[in-house]
């Protein structure tokens, strides 16, 4: 039984993504934001339809939007939204964008949605209540050897100009058994289901990555920064694993 607020976050990011759909494929303007991110009138009024739903039914509860900013951040409960994450998708037409909803209580991460409604699958999970793909229970795979490991990458532009940072993630893609960089939502759902053993990003911001942490964890994997710690709301790397694999990915990393 979902609780009020995963209910809350489930409905606001259905509200969104008919939001979303409705633009979808009508050649927006497209407005490159501060730092250099696109950003178009879909995204805006997603979040504002997930802003009206969610401070509706919570509002006391303080708000981080990509695009509205920072409300109420001294509240115990935060909602942590990207209304539509994966842009640069969404204005090339391919299908690998959604909505991410996580709820921060108390500085811990303990609810995630992930509605990727183009490409047809909403996740979501809740602290102490699993995790699931359109309604089926989630668990990351059992691999615990890298030989038989599926890996995938996205965003490692600061990785590949570390020079040391780099060398060691190629000595680790050649021990793996595949090498993939699905991105964006895509790789997350696929790590939770099971299909992938570990997912690498190296510059990632939260928005992006809270909903989908909370999902992983759920679905019985670990997820932690990709120099092992614990993510914030300042995070900006992230190594997700099926659990099994974290800490031999994690010393690979960072010897």
């Amino acid at each position: 039984m979902a609780s009020r607020e995963l209910q809350a976050a489930l409905d606001a990011a259905r509200a969104a993504a008919e939001v979303i759909q409705g633009y979808y494929r009508r050649n927006l303007t497209v407005t490159i934001k501060a730092d250099k991110s696109p950003v178009t009138e879909a995204d805006v009024r997603a979040e504002e339809t997930i802003q009206e739903v969610l401070q509706a039914r919570f509002p006391g509860y303080g708000f981080y939007g990509e695009e509205s900013g920072q409300h109420a951040m001294d509240a115990d409960n935060i909602w942590v939204v990207d209304p539509l994450d994966g842009t640069k998708s969404f204005v090339r037409e391919t299908p690998f964008f959604s909505t991410q909803i996580a709820l921060l209580r108390a500085g811990k991460l303990v609810l995630g949605v992930s509605n990727a409604s183009v490409y047809g699958e909403i996740a979501w999970a809740e602290q102490g209540g699993g995790a699931f793909l359109n309604g089926e229970r989630l668990h990351v795979s059992a691999i615990g050897q890298l030989a038989q490991a599926f890996i995938s990458t996205g965003n490692l532009k600061s990785l590949a100009a570390s020079g040391a940072g780099w060398a060691r993630f190629g000595a680790l893609a050649a021990r793996v058994s595949r090498l993939r960089g699905y991105g964006d939502f895509l790789h997350y759902h696929l790590l939770a289901r099971g299909a992938l053993d570990a997912v690498l990003e190296s510059d990632v911001n939260v928005l992006d990555i809270a909903a989908l942490t909370v999902i992983v964890r759920e679905a019985g994997g670990t997820v932690t920064e990709l120099a092992g710690g614990e993510i914030g709301l300042d995070s900006t790397t992230i190594l997700a694993t099926n659990g099994a694999l974290h800490a031999p990915v994690l010393a690979a990393m960072q010897r």
